[in-house]
């Protein structure tokens, strides 16, 4: 559960724009916006203090509470958004929600599969579906991960998020019959062949069809005559 309360440093930045930001990063510095009820304020956090913040123990769905620099007054935040360089990954905007302890909030939560299943085990193929959850809940009783235990699924088995047990003070706001967690399925080239098995299955069916309709009419099947 997210109920870790980190303290977050920021300081409001005058500059907006492209430039002035890739000015900050040079220096270690990341750009963001903290949204309040009502007003909103550009910031600057160090690069440092947020990656201890999105490390710790409840990662993305910590309790951060922001102070700006030169002001006492605490901000109880959440990471609302962050933005990522695409070839370094390293986060390159933020963006701050504060929040109310005492109210329930959205959130996305990452799926975690525990666990091997013993279709996996006697050759079926695992695949992860929906990845991601949405649930509501108070801000401290956010799951930092859902564990989704495999264990029991076979070949042909199709995970949904009804057969998930329920979280404590935790609603999942998506279609429970209608999402998928995970499957177990078939290889591919073991479904080829069982398909092609069962075709020619059929064929050779079809074909002794008439000689045994023959049979029971008394009429040989051997079209070849005794001279």
């Amino acid at each position: 559960m997210s109920g870790d309360r980190l303290k977050l440093e920021v300081r409001e930045r005058a500059e907006l724009g492209s430039r002035p930001s890739r000015r900050l990063r040079a220096q270690g510095l990341i750009p963001g916006v903290l949204y309040g009820k009502g007003h909103s304020r550009a910031i600057v956090v160090p690069e440092r203090d947020l990656r201890t913040a999105m490390t710790g123990p409840s990662g993305l769905h910590a309790i951060l509470d922001v102070v700006v620099g030169g002001q006492t007054t605490v901000h109880p935040s959440i990471l609302a958004e962050y933005e990522q360089d695409p070839i370094r990954g390293t986060i390159s905007h933020i963006d701050l929600r504060e929040i109310r302890l005492d109210q329930t909030i959205h959130a996305t939560v990452v799926v975690h599969l525990v666990g091997e299943s013993v279709g996996v085990k006697s050759g079926g193929v695992l695949s992860l579906i929906a990845r991601e959850l949405q649930v509501e809940a108070l801000p401290a009783n956010v799951p930092e991960h859902l564990d989704v235990d495999i264990a029991a699924l076979e070949v042909g088995d199709v995970l949904r998020l009804a057969d998930i047990p329920a979280v404590e003070d935790v609603t999942f706001l998506d279609d429970p019959h209608e999402t998928v967690i995970a499957t177990v399925s078939m290889p591919r080239g073991y479904a080829e062949i069982e398909e092609a098995d069962a075709a020619a299955a059929e064929e050779a069916a079809e074909g002794a069809a008439p000689d045994a309709e023959a049979a029971e009419d008394g009429e040989p099947s051997d079209s070849s005559s005794e001279e």
